[in-house]
C-alpha cells in the first residue's frame, strides 16, 4: 500500500471516530473510540501539514513561468523541498508499530560483574547516574533495594522509575557497561577494566501477568547486613521462587515482611512480563538486533573511559567526550541516537 493511500485511510478513520463520538456514545465504545482518536490525531495533524506543504509546492511550481514571481517561487520551493521529506519521515516514524511497553514505568536493576571493588564502585555510580537522569526528566525514582559494600560501592540495586515513557527512554540501557580508569587503590597508576550489568524491565501490572499462588515458594528469613536491630529479631526478609520459570526474587530492604513481599512480587511480575516479551519477539530481524542490540545483559554496550574523558556506545559507534556530564545524568544524546537508529532500522525493514 502506498504512503498516500495509508494517509487517506488514517484521515478517514479520524473523521469516522469524530462522528461516532459526536453521536453521544458511552461505555466501552466511548473509551475505545476516544483512545484510538487520541492516538491518531497527532498523525492526522502531521498529514494536514504535509498536504498543505504539497499544495504550496504545486502553487509555487506554477509561478516559475511568471518572471515577476519566479524568484519568490524558487525560494519557497527550495524551503519546501527540505520540509516535505522531513514531514514524510516524521509520519513514517509515527506509523511504525508501537512497543506496547514504551509508555510504561520501569524497573532498573544494576549489579557489579567483573572487577571486584572497582566494579562495585562503578555500579553505585551508574545507579546514581540514572537517579540523576530521572530527576532531569521529572520522573519518580524509588529505591527498592540497595545492598552497599560499606566501601562506597554496591553489591546490587533495584529501583522503580515512574513517569511517562520511562521504558521507551531507558530500554536501550540494558547490557554490560564497561569502565576503564585508575582505581583509587592503584598505587602504580595502572588502568583497570571492570564491568557492570544493567537491566531495564517494563513495569507489569497484575492484569498483565497472572501469577498462580500455587506456583510460588515463599521463604522468610532474618535480614542480614545493615538495617538496625530488627535484623536480629524478626524474619522480615522474603525470598519468592516462581517454580515454573525458576525465577528467584529476594527482598530485605524494608522492616516489614509484608512490604518486602509486595516489592518482590512487583519485581517478579516485571521479570515474567519481560520473559514473555522476549519470547514473543524472539524472531526479530537480525539487522535490527545488530543496530541497537538485543538488550541481553551479557552484551557489552558501552565503555566509560575516564582517563580520556569519553563514553562510547558500541552499538551505534557514537563517542562523546563529556564523561563528567554524562555521569551527572545527561544521557539524552545517547538515548536520542539509539532511538533514531532503531527507527531507521525498522523503517528500512518496512520498505
Amino acid at each position: 500500500m502506498s504512503l498516500s493511500l495509508k494517509l487517506d485511510r488514517i484521515v478517514d478513520r479520524a473523521a469516522e471516530l469524530r462522528a461516532l463520538l459526536s453521536e453521544g456514545v458511552s461505555g466501552d465504545t466511548f473509551v475505545k473510540a476516544s483512545k484510538e482518536l487520541s492516538e491518531i490525531e497527532p498523525v492526522v495533524a502531521r498529514i494536514d501539514e504535509l498536504r498543505a506543504a504539497e499544495r504550496s509546492a504545486a502553487e509555487a511550481q506554477g509561478l516559475l513561468d511568471d518572471p515577476e514571481m519566479r524568484e519568490l517561487a524558487e525560494g519557497e520551493l527550495s524551503e519546501l523541498k527540505e520540509r516535505i521529506p522531513a514531514l514524510e519521515h516524521a509520519i513514517r516514524v509515527a506509523l511504525l508499530p508501537k512497543d506496547e511497553a514504551d509508555d510504561r514505568s520501569a524497573i532498573l536493576e544494576i549489579r557489579p560483574a567483573a572487577g571486584g571493588d572497582e566494579a562495585a564502585l562503578f555500579a553505585a555510580e551508574l545507579f546514581a547516574m540514572y537517579q540523576k537522569y530521572a530527576a532531569l526528566r521529572g520522573w519518580r525514582f524509588e529505591v527498592l533495594e540497595y545492598d552497599d559494600t560499606g566501601l562506597g560501592g554496591m553489591k546490587g540495586g533495584i529501583a522503580e522509575i515512574t513517569g511517562r515513557s520511562v521504558f521507551a527512554r531507558l530500554k536501550y540501557e540494558s547490557g554490560v557497561h564497561r569502565v576503564q580508569r585508575v582505581p583509587a587503590t592503584e598505587s602504580q597508576g595502572r588502568i583497570h577494566t571492570s564491568t557492570v550489568t544493567v537491566a531495564v524491565l517494563p513495569e507489569a501490572e497484575e492484569v498483565d501477568v497472572q501469577i498462580d499462588e500455587g506456583d510460588l515458594r515463599i521463604d522468610v528469613y532474618r535480614a542480614s547486613g545493615a538495617g538496625g536491630q530488627h535484623v536480629n529479631k524478626t524474619e522480615s526478609a522474603v525470598r519468592i521462587t516462581h517454580l515454573p520459570s525458576g525465577i528467584v526474587v529476594a527482598m530485605q530492604e524494608e522492616k516489614s515482611q509484608h512490604k518486602n513481599k509486595a516489592k518482590a512480587m512487583k519485581i517478579l511480575r516485571a521479570r515474567l512480563y519481560e520473559q514473555r516479551r522476549e519470547s514473543l519477539h524472539a524472531t526479530r530481524a537480525a539487522d535490527r538486533r545488530a543496530q541497537v542490540g538485543t538488550g541481553d545483559r551479557s552484551e557489552r554496550i558501552r565503555t566509560y573511559n575516564f582517563p580520556q574523558g569519553r563514553v562510547s556506545d558500541h552499538r551505534i559507534n557514537l563517542t562523546l567526550y563529556k564523561i563528567e556530564r554524562i555521569m551527572q545524568g545527561e544521557l539524552d544524546e545517547f538515548v536520542d541516537a539509539l532511538t533514531a537508529e532503531d527507527q531507521a532500522a525498522r523503517l528500512a525493514a518496512d520498505v
